[in-house]
């Protein structure tokens, strides 16, 4: 089941922008928290992504929902405005991953709770998910290359804008303008210019000792 995919229907009109309710999801918990100012009003335990294709650490918003999108999504599906791909909490008839770090990012849950979620969550409830955006400390950050996603690719071509090497949009997508840049950072500072973030990248860019 992948977490990012190509929409085959089209999304649900925004019928709200606010919400008193929350979610909160963390990862190394497995655990998605409904918060209604602030008390916690329900508690679920859910799949997450694997290190090499990680549930998106960050502050989001349900963006649009739907239902029955396949078996792989169960009966719901439940859309994040994440800027680099469509992720998105829903359904799974893999039950046997919720409590693990099985999906390609997005966050599964049991049918029964999904469906309990839907009802009660509407468009533009925030969703905060936690954690640190290079993974967890006892975990190397992942390598990088062109064609992956995410918010440590944002980190990086924010860190490459920085010291003026990336001149685009750092929307977490890593494509052909980020591996110039990146390849040119290395020339410059002695590094293989092969446009591959690894762990001396990082280190070279402070963001890990």
């Amino acid at each position: 089941m992948l977490g990012v995919f190509h929409l085959t229907a089209p999304a649900l009109p925004i019928i709200q922008d606010h919400s008193n309710l929350e979610i909160e999801i963390y990862p190394e918990r497995h655990k998605l928290l409904v918060r209604e100012q602030g008390q916690v009003i329900k508690s679920y335990s859910v799949s997450v992504g694997n290190p090499s294709t990680p549930t998106p650490v960050g502050d989001y918003k349900v963006e649009y929902k739907g239902t029955n999108w396949g078996p792989a999504f169960g009966p719901r599906w439940i859309g994040l405005n994440v800027p680099w791909g469509n992720y998105g909490i829903h359904g799974t008839n893999k039950p046997f991953s919720i409590g693990q770090h099985l999906s390609h990012g997005c966050i599964r849950m049991h049918n029964k709770d999904v469906i309990e979620l839907y009802k009660l969550v509407p468009v533009g409830t925030k969703v905060t998910i936690y954690g640190h955006v290079l993974g967890e400390i006892y975990q190397n950050p992942r390598d990088l290359a062109e064609g992956d996603v995410g918010g440590d690719v944002q980190l990086i071509q924010s860190r490459l804008k920085s010291a003026g090497y990336y001149k685009g949009k750092c929307d977490g997508k890593f494509g052909f303008n980020t591996t110039d840049s990146l390849k040119r950072y290395q020339r410059d500072h002695h590094l293989i210019p092969n446009g591959v973030v690894s762990r001396k990248v990082y280190e070279e860019l402070g963001l890990i000792e």
